[in-house]
């Protein structure tokens, strides 16, 4: 059977070889996983959930009991005052555009404490293109404060934050497209702690995505006042077709809900477009799903490090997102790695990838995905901006069989490769 996915053998034994040294690691991941999903179980029974919680909703969308109960679930999960969660929220960058415009106004200050934002933010912000409708276009101001040794200057932030008033400080947990290393709760909570004594007005806000569930503690939980992600990635589980979430304050989520819909409507408009039980799955799936593609992530990462490639993190290190990075030093080592995974993914396997411009970036990007939802990247996917040092992103795996299979591939279709030249 493997040799008729075209596995090498070779690469099988190295997969058991691997997963013995693993045990312990994988372990660790089920740890965490038993954890939330209790968190989450206990959510679902609090809400007091039936099965006509699913029902349709259609129009305006008011008076809808199911959609109450979900943003229920979400705020006792993430231990916070409210939630908004919706399909109408489109990605992860959608969450946090409307997080942005709903809670920031002209002449406010916006300051980034892990550097340069994620690619597709810079356009919100006016970093990158002309945008009339940007941040910096609405005259909010920003600023950013980078990491040192892959931790928060938080001596610099604390002496910015007394100079002069700030509105809002915004943490990106996942390392984006940048080499530096994701964020972990313990870090978080430290920084969040030494804001609020510097100025307890300030808001800070953190983008989640690709982090939720990793660890047994969420942002909200140690100081983050807001939160957002995306339901394409980990807590959609590859159940949802598409939304997003925030959370935190009731005062804060009423503001962004605001800007989701219209001043003086907020949450109480938005058709759940049959979306509800798909929703429920996903963060119910959620724990689980996170813990496979932890294992997967691992697993790639040991076995790409055996073989030479320079990986981050290493399977020893402790993992605060699903995102294992691959630096390949060159395009076209970028393009065949991604070729490679595109090989070993459930849909369109047959294609051959080009790299391509893709909305909100500023970059040519190359992306492989096999994924049931477009765009999903909690499924088994890879992507990478062309250009240096040309690093591969890789993430996801609904299940560590299909994640482990699809990286043997990969890995003899590149072997292959290489033998040819």
């Amino acid at each position: 059977m493997y040799r008729e996915l075209n596995i090498k053998s070779s690469f099988m034994d190295m997969a058991t070889k691997a997963e013995k040294e693993l045990s312990g690691i994988f372990k660790g991941f089920e740890d965490v996983a038993l954890f939330n999903s209790a968190k989450v179980l206990k959510a679902f029974q609090n809400v007091k959930l039936t099965c006509s919680d699913f029902c349709e909703n259609t129009g305006y969308g008011y008076y809808d009991k199911g959609r109450e109960k979900l943003e229920q679930v979400y705020a006792e999960v993430f231990k916070t005052e409210d939630a908004l969660v919706r399909p109408q929220i489109m990605s992860g960058t959608h969450a946090l555009a409307i997080t942005f415009f709903g809670l920031l106004k002209h002449g406010d200050t916006l300051i980034s404490i892990t550097g340069e934002p994620y690619d597709s933010l810079k356009g919100i912000i006016g970093i990158t293109g002309n945008s009339n409708n940007s941040l910096k276009a609405h005259g909010v101001n920003f600023e950013q404060i980078d990491l040192v040794d892959n931790d928060f200057d938080i001596p610099k932030i604390v002496k910015r934050l007394k100079e002069k008033k700030v509105k809002m400080v915004e943490i990106q947990r996942s390392r984006g497209y940048s080499q530096r290393e994701s964020l972990s709760i313990a870090k978080i909570e430290k920084v969040c702690w030494a804001i609020k004594q510097a100025d307890s007005d300030v808001i800070i806000m953190v983008d989640n995505c690709y982090g939720d569930f990793v660890e047994k503690k969420e942002p909200t939980e140690v100081g983050a006042d807001i939160l957002v992600g995306s339901l394409l990635k980990n807590l959609g589980a590859g159940q949802a077709k598409t939304g997003g979430y925030v959370v935190g304050r009731k005062d804060l989520v009423f503001d962004v809900s605001e800007r989701f819909s219209a001043p003086c409507v907020g949450k109480d408009i938005g058709a759940n477009l049959n979306q509800l039980m798909s929703f429920f799955k996903g963060i119910y799936h959620a724990p689980s799903v996170v813990k496979e593609s932890l294992k997967t992530m691992a697993l790639s990462s040991y076995m790409l490090e055996k073989l030479g490639y320079k990986v981050s993190p290493r399977y020893m290190d402790k993992r605060c997102d699903i995102v294992q990075t691959i630096t390949l030093g060159s395009k076209e080592g970028l393009i065949e790695f991604c070729r490679g995974i595109q090989k070993g993914v459930a849909l369109e396997n047959f294609v051959t990838l080009i790299p391509s411009e893709m909305p909100g970036y500023p970059h040519e990007e190359i992306m492989a995905s096999g994924s049931f939802v477009s765009g999903s990247t909690i499924e088994l996917s890879c992507d990478g901006p062309i250009h240096e040092p040309y690093t591969a992103y890789m993430q996801g795996s609904l299940t560590y069989e299909y994640g482990k299979l699809g990286l043997l591939i990969s890995l003899s279709h590149l072997d292959n490769l290489k033998k040819e030249k």
